[in-house]
């Protein structure tokens, strides 16, 4: 009986084993190694297959991605800073009275346009009015030696006066004329114009209104007069400032170690928040003499052209000068490009824009919507130019 028991166990386990084994064979004879998909079969991404790195799209993901040959572009050697826009302190003129008075008019605003020679405001100069009595007695002394003489030669030529009190006349005379030239020029002096003069002298009535013009053409950038105030020649401040706006300053600090590059009369091109995609043009007029040694940073002063008077003192600027010759260079456009997490840079290639695979590339310049690509692609390569993205952001995915 014991021998039959153990025989029976023994058979039971070998009939379990096989039936086991059976099971296996039979749930994976159906199910060989699949081959490599053809032309005409579904992706693997249909089925949310990705690899490693790379990624396979559907029909449908495909739009998303826009797929462009890499090309070449000239890329400017140039370097960029901030800084904000002044006035041509060069060709703004602090407008003084060049005589004592008190204000007694303005005419131009704040802001005002004015040209050269146009009324800023006037004074009333009691150096003026000394100017123009002394202007009056002397017309009124050249007529009375001019009467004097006619009669001193009447009377010579009847011998009732001698040729000595004859030749005194005509040097009282001429002295006469003298004094009126000099009178009148110490007239015109102070602003007066010929015919302003000559009706003075014909009223002899005093006028002390003194005109002070603008010297030049351009915008009050400063009004410091009020009526009544009174004013001194080269007292500060001025009256008035006018600064000439056809030109403008950028001011800006470019770092330590860029300083050699930058040089007297290279060109600029400068843009301001205020006008978005407008270029403003000019050269470097002034480098500093000095290193800022808290930020060790240099002076860069530009003279900017602005015909239309558009750009504003204390505008927000930045500017590009360039710096060397252009290189010609494999161009990737902005969007095609993806910062990873570790800071390498990445573009995603294809060879039958379907199948994406992300490769690190070291980028260059970046200018006008473009990375320059100095390793890692070569011309006429293709790559993702818009939706690396949204590859990148797949291949993620696809790893949780």
């Amino acid at each position: 009986m014991r021998l039959n028991r153990r025989t029976i166990l023994v058979g039971a386990i070998a009939a379990a084993l096989l039936v086991s084994t059976g099971i296996y064979l039979a749930r994976n004879s159906g199910n060989p190694p699949r081959p490599e998909r053809s032309a005409g079969e579904p992706s693997a991404v249909q089925t949310g297959a990705l690899t490693a790195a790379s990624v396979e799209l559907n029909e449908t993901q495909v739009k998303s991605v826009k797929i462009e040959p890499v090309g070449e572009r000239t890329f400017a050697i140039q370097r960029e800073a901030v800084g904000s826009i002044d006035f041509n302190q060069d060709m703004t003129v602090q407008v003084f009275s060049p005589y004592q008075g008190k204000i007694i008019g303005l005419f131009a605003k704040l802001g005002d346009e004015v040209a050269k020679g146009q009324k800023l405001y006037t004074i009333d100069s009691p150096d003026l009015g000394q100017a123009e009595s002394t202007l009056i007695a002397a017309a009124g002394v050249l007529e009375l030696t001019t009467r004097t003489l006619a009669r001193a030669k009447k009377l010579y030529e009847t011998e009732g006066i001698s040729q000595k009190d004859l030749q005194q006349a005509v040097s009282d005379q001429q002295s006469a004329e003298g004094a009126l030239r000099a009178a009148r020029n110490a007239v015109r002096l102070f602003g007066k114009p010929e015919a302003e003069v000559d009706q003075i002298v014909a009223k002899r009535k005093i006028d002390p209104v003194m005109i002070v013009p603008s010297p030049i053409s351009g915008r009050v950038t400063a009004r410091n007069a009020a009526p009544g105030l009174l004013v001194q020649p080269g007292a500060v401040p001025a009256p008035y400032s006018v600064a000439d706006i056809s030109t403008m300053w950028m001011m800006a600090y470019v770092v330590e170690s860029d300083s050699p590059l930058f040089h007297v009369g290279q060109e600029v091109k400068v843009k301001v928040m205020a006008y978005p995609g407008k270029v403003f043009e000019g050269k470097v007029s002034t480098i500093g003499a000095a290193v800022d040694p808290t930020t060790h940073r240099l002076l860069v002063r530009s003279e900017i052209r602005d015909p239309k008077h558009e750009l504003r003192p204390g505008m927000f600027a930045t500017f590009v000068i360039s710096t060397g010759d252009s290189v010609r260079a494999t161009a990737v456009p902005l969007d095609g490009v993806v910062r990873e997490g570790d800071g390498t840079m990445t573009v995603w290639v294809t060879t039958d824009r379907r199948t994406f695979a992300k490769r690190t590339v070291k980028l260059g310049l970046q200018q006008d919507g473009y990375h320059q690509i100095v390793e890692g692609l070569q011309p006429g390569e293709l790559v993702a130019s818009e939706g690396a993205l949204f590859l990148s952001n797949a291949l993620i995915n696809s790893s949780r």
